[in-house]
């Protein structure tokens, strides 16, 4: 007989931040992805998102760590998109569109499990989406600074919105509006991508069918090599608002883009590609971004404490 944990009760919850997992490697991510929020004082809880494919002793890891969990149903194109095969990481990611579908909630604000918080950033709770704007992100990074062959061949710095950022902005914005220093250059500019590893969104249920019809066609997902991220910028092209890098900070902004990499004014790190901080050992690993010192940093702090209160397991070892 399976047995299943039951889903934390969100009922008094409006507004949340989530993060999808769908196996036990990114449980190191999710616990101090939670501990980072916890940590820069948010006002709203992280419910871990998972689906059918995550074990009992990972989700028993999490919620003795008072993480809320909420089961989903994967989502998947009818056929694989034989542009995953380059990076099989991929295929679990068109399930963090289910988001769209949670009406029960006022705002969700989706996170990847490989970032790590360094400010409160609940302003985002906040930022208003207007009739028109289904969505909130930064800007896709397109410089490929690692080179990777399997890249599309526009994805080069010229393309790039992070490229010139500051005038882009200058060129984009009112200085009058009043949420000036949350957003980015206008979505139009660069290759009109936008990076799925944090997502605004007021769940709405015409802007999940929407989803479900292109996810459903395969003459559609089998182009897009990027799942989510993809998908989103294909289907509301023109309708979703840039925000500022310091929302999703890429570690390899500290290659490409050093004038963005001020770690007092970043709100948060995302550890985009492979490997992750917790896949590699502090002093074992040359990490040539200068950023996993920030995510060790918080782990250890947040193993420590739950040594403290008697949470010991086996993710509860220093990396």
């Amino acid at each position: 007989m399976t047995i299943e944990m039951q889903d934390t009760d969100l009922s008094n919850d409006k507004k949340i931040w989530a993060t999808l997992i769908t196996n036990s490697r990114y449980v190191p991510g999710v616990i101090t992805l939670d501990y980072s929020l916890k940590k820069a004082n948010s006002k709203y809880r992280l419910v871990a998102m998972y689906t059918e494919q995550l074990d009992l002793e990972s989700l028993k890891a999490l919620t003795c760590r008072h993480i809320a969990i909420r089961k989903i149903h994967q989502l998947k194109p009818p056929t694989e998109s034989p542009e995953l095969s380059n990076d099989p990481r991929f295929r679990d990611c068109w399930s963090k569109l289910y988001i769209f579908k949670l009406v029960q909630f006022q705002r969700i604000v989706e996170l990847d499990s490989d970032m790590v918080v360094m400010q409160n950033m609940d302003e985002l709770m906040d930022i208003p989406l207007d009739s028109h704007t289904v969505f909130a992100s930064t800007p896709a990074c397109v410089c490929n600074p690692f080179k990777l062959s399997h890249y599309p061949s526009d994805w080069i710095p010229s393309n790039c919105s992070f490229t010139q950022y500051h005038e882009k902005k200058r060129l984009s914005l009112d200085p009058q509006d009043s949420y000036w220093q949350y957003k980015g250059p206008h979505a139009s500019m660069g290759l009109k991508k936008c990076n799925g590893g944090l997502i605004v969104i007021e769940p709405n249920l015409d802007n999940y069918n929407e989803i479900l019809a292109v996810l459903g066609d395969p003459t559609r997902t089998a182009l897009y090599q990027f799942p989510d991220q993809e998908l989103l910028a294909d289907v509301f092209e023109g309708r979703w608002l840039c925000l500022s890098y310091v929302y999703n900070s890429l570690k390899t902004f500290t290659q490409c883009h050093p004038d963005l990499w001020d770690i007092n004014r970043v709100k948060n790190i995302h550890f985009i590609i492979t490997p992750k901080p917790w896949q590699v050992r502090r002093g074992d690993f040359d990490d040539p971004t200068g950023t996993f010192v920030y995510w060790w940093d918080v782990n250890d702090e947040r193993i420590a404490l739950e040594k403290k209160i008697g949470i010991v397991d086996g993710f509860s070892i220093p990396v």
